[in-house]
C-alpha cells in the first residue's frame, strides 16, 4: 500500500498536480475527510468572502471545515466575539514550521500542509480536490468516536501500520452558526452569519501509533466533536473524525 501510493504522489507531483509539501509527507500525508481550517476575523475586510466560502463546505461528509477566529484585528476597533489567542498562536505555529515570520486572513490550512488565500475558491477548491483525490483506503489512522451523545465522548484511535513520526492528538468542539451583527470596525454594519466557529482546542498528548489510543472526555452541549490527529511540528493531519 505505502510503495503503491508513493508512487502514485511520485507520478502526480511530476505531473504537477500535486504540490510539493503534499508529495514529501507521502506515506501518510491524506484521508478521508479533509480538514480545512480557516483563520479568519470579524475586523477584517477581505474575510466575509472566505467565511461565506467555509460556509459552503460547513455540511459536506468528506470535508470537517473549521473556522479558528484569530484575535490580532481586535485592536482596530470591534473584537471579535469567537476571537481566541490561542487560535492566532496555533496559525502563526503554522507560519514558523513553514519558514514565514508574519500571518494573514483570511487564510486557509488544508490537511495541515497547504496553505491558501481563504477568499480564492479556485485555489481553495482546486487544493482541496487534490486531497480528496489522494484520499487513502483504508486510512492510516482510523479514529472512533461513540459514548453517549451530549454527555461524554469515547475516543480510540488505531494506526494499523504505526506512524513514521509522533503526532499531536487534538480535540475540538465547534459551534454549528451565530449570526453577527457588526457595530464597528472594518466590516461595520454588516451581518455576517458565522459557520463551523470552533469554540476549544486542547491536545490531549502525544501518540506513535505503536498502541491504540483511547480516552473518554466530558463532551456536554450540543457542539460538535472533532478529533484531529497531526504530526507533531504543525505536520499533515493524519487522522481526523466528527460526530456532530
Amino acid at each position: 500500500m505505502r510503495l503503491a501510493l508513493g508512487w502514485r504522489v511520485l507520478l502526480c507531483a511530476t505531473l504537477g498536480l500535486v504540490s510539493p509539501a503534499i508529495a514529501q509527507h507521502s506515506p501518510f500525508m491524506q484521508q478521508n475527510p479533509v480538514v480545512v481550517e480557516l483563520f479568519t476575523s470579524q475586523g477584517c475586510a477581505a474575510c466575509p468572502p472566505a467565511d461565506r466560502l467555509l460556509d459552503a463546505m460547513a455540511d459536506r461528509e468528506d470535508v470537517i471545515a473549521l473556522a479558528l477566529h484569530v484575535d490580532y484585528w481586535d485592536y482596530i476597533g470591534w473584537a471579535d466575539s469567537f476571537g481566541q489567542a490561542q487560535f492566532s498562536n496555533r496559525q502563526k505555529a503554522y507560519a514558523r514550521a513553514k519558514g514565514r515570520s508574519s500571518v494573514y486572513t483570511p487564510q486557509m490550512i488544508i490537511g495541515g500542509i497547504d496553505e491558501v488565500k481563504g477568499s480564492s475558491r479556485p485555489q481553495v477548491m482546486g487544493t482541496l480536490g487534490t486531497h480528496l483525490s489522494l484520499a487513502v483506503t483504508p486510512d492510516p489512522v482510523r479514529i472512533t468516536l461513540s459514548g453517549e451523545r451530549g454527555k461524554d465522548v469515547v475516543i480510540e484511535a488505531r494506526a494499523p501500520e504505526g506512524l513514521p513520526y509522533a503526532a499531536d492528538v487534538l480535540f475540538l468542539r465547534y459551534k454549528d452558526a451565530e449570526k453577527v451583527e457588526i457595530l464597528a470596525g472594518e466590516n461595520a454594519g454588516r451581518s455576517v452569519t458565522y459557520r463551523n466557529i470552533v469554540t476549544s482546542l486542547q491536545v490531549l498528548g502525544t501518540w506513535n501509533g505503536l498502541r491504540p489510543f483511547r480516552q473518554t472526555l466530558p463532551a456536554e452541549g450540543p457542539e460538535a466533536v472533532v478529533v484531529i490527529i497531526q504530526e507533531q511540528g504543525m505536520g499533515p493531519i493524519v487522522g481526523a473524525a466528527r460526530r456532530r
